[in-house]
């Protein structure tokens, strides 16, 4: 039988002190029911002696200490999962907000997860086509990796993230494949510009979506990525789909955790985060991935803006530290009018080489992905050089690398958020655009490649 307080001392924010308690335990979901007869829900942060410390999901607004009861519930925070979650949306807390039928649920699943076993990890290296030529043939995401985008404020990330959800896919899979989306913190605006995408496209289909808002509470925000991560697995390890996670915007979610951070009075860390952000954000990271031995993956790709464009900041900073790389959006680039802006000399796909080759993608990726790199950086340099000594200063072959270097933005990254190229179409373009460079700068390509692929009559 259920224990009902009357205890609470104190609320802090989205914090309540629950005093005089017996046999309460750490992460314990808590009903808290309102003097008006609302029930409330809450998440134990934290045990000392007699006293708990609560966190309150739908935030703290209209609490009467005097009147409020407080039920522990014996059980840790879960969602009821089900394979018809697919095609639905939910709010930030898994309920349904898309006007559908309560979900019947199959199992009932801790939301905390648990981590993977290093033995059992199966390493990945299988090629997700995502569509969008700069991550396909030069930051390769591989079914089982974590790849974050770096953004910045009023980048086109919300844009990039509908693409990747509109458009990936496992090549040469028989496997269902799924996309789970968490939102944090967004707009409604935003909210609205997922929603029409997703259903204009048909994206919706395979989805499932959590939606939490800006003006939703911050506590609410901390469990969406759990939530979503949860279902994540289920779909993953028990219906064996490939699963891809894509979660927007990290920084609010670590905005959340350090508001509740200085409700707690914590000891502040790196520009008054929580010390414990590394952990926090490895417990999340750390749950994608594919298992020896099951059909199903979790794949990740969060989404992050980085304050002031500083990828120094701490958010950047330690998710650059967990993840497998990072694809960093370019304010330079968007200025120019590309789109999608990705920056590819900074970005970074750990794994690459693991997905790319004879029988995953095609033999000559890695060396036409080497070349397209090596010949972007020196015409990058060319240009410079010419911004500096005027272009009659440039050579011959440096002229060709600048003119090089413009088609590179201009066709190659530059696609539009709708253009969905196949791999062996960026790879023809990539051809394309090194045939403007004399065969003798092509030094990352073998020559018997060069005469089989390289486009004849140019």
């Amino acid at each position: 039988m259920l224990k009902e307080y009357k205890t609470v001392t104190e609320v802090v924010g989205p914090l309540m002190v629950v005093e005089q308690i017996e046999g309460v335990k750490f992460d314990e979901l808590v009903e808290i029911q309102m003097q008006n007869g609302e029930i409330r829900h809450g998440q134990v942060l934290e045990v000392s002696k007699d006293k708990a410390m609560v966190q309150i999901f739908e935030g703290p607004s209209g609490i009467n200490i005097k009147d409020t009861k407080v039920r522990f519930r014996g059980k840790p925070l879960s969602i009821a999962v089900s394979e018809d979650m697919v095609g639905r949306v939910f709010d930030g807390m898994g309920n349904p907000i898309d006007g559908g039928p309560e979900i019947i649920p199959e199992m009932n699943l801790d939301v905390n997860g648990q981590a993977i076993n290093p033995v059992a990890r199966d390493y990945p290296d299988e090629f997700i086509q995502t569509g969008i030529s700069a991550i396909d043939h030069l930051n390769t995401l591989v079914r089982g990796q974590k790849l974050p985008v770096f953004s910045g404020s009023g980048l086109p990330h919300k844009e990039l993230a509908a693409q990747i959800a509109r458009q990936a896919t496992v090549l040469n899979s028989d496997e269902k494949f799924a996309v789970v989306f968490a939102a944090m913190g967004i707009t409604f605006e935003e909210k609205e510009y997922f929603m029409e995408d997703f259903r204009k496209t048909g994206a919706i289909d395979r989805s499932v979506m959590f939606i939490n808002l800006a003006n939703d509470p911050a506590i609410e925000r901390i469990a969406t990525p759990k939530m979503a991560l949860t279902v994540a697995e289920y779909l993953a390890y028990e219906k064996d789909m490939h699963v891809l996670v894509i979660m927007t915007d990290m920084t609010n979610y670590c905005e959340a955790l350090r508001e509740i951070s200085a409700a707690r009075r914590e000891v502040p860390g790196r520009r008054g985060y929580p010390g414990y952000l590394y952990t926090n954000l490895s417990t999340l990271y750390e749950r994608a991935g594919r298992i020896i031995g099951k059909k199903g993956s979790v794949t990740q790709i969060p989404i992050l803006s980085m304050p002031e464009d500083d990828i120094t900041h701490p958010i950047p900073d330690l998710t650059g530290y967990i993840t497998e790389g990072q694809i960093i959006l370019s304010r330079e680039l968007n200025n120019s009018g590309i789109k999608p802006p990705i920056n590819v000399l900074p970005s970074l796909s750990r794994l690459k080489d693991k997905g790319t080759g004879e029988g995953k993608t095609r033999k000559d990726h890695a060396p036409t992905m080497n070349q397209l790199f090596a010949a972007y950086a020196k015409g990058k340099q060319a240009k410079e050089l010419a911004v500096i000594l005027g272009e009659s200063a440039l050579s011959k072959t440096d002229k060709l690398y600048v003119q090089f270097t413009k088609r590179f933005e201009e066709e190659y990254i530059s696609q539009g958020f709708y253009t969905n190229r196949t791999i062996e179409e960026t790879l023809a373009l990539g051809w394309e655009l090194l045939s403007i460079l004399p065969v003798t700068e092509l030094k990352r390509i073998k020559s018997e490649m060069i005469d089989e692929f390289m486009p004849k009559g140019e």
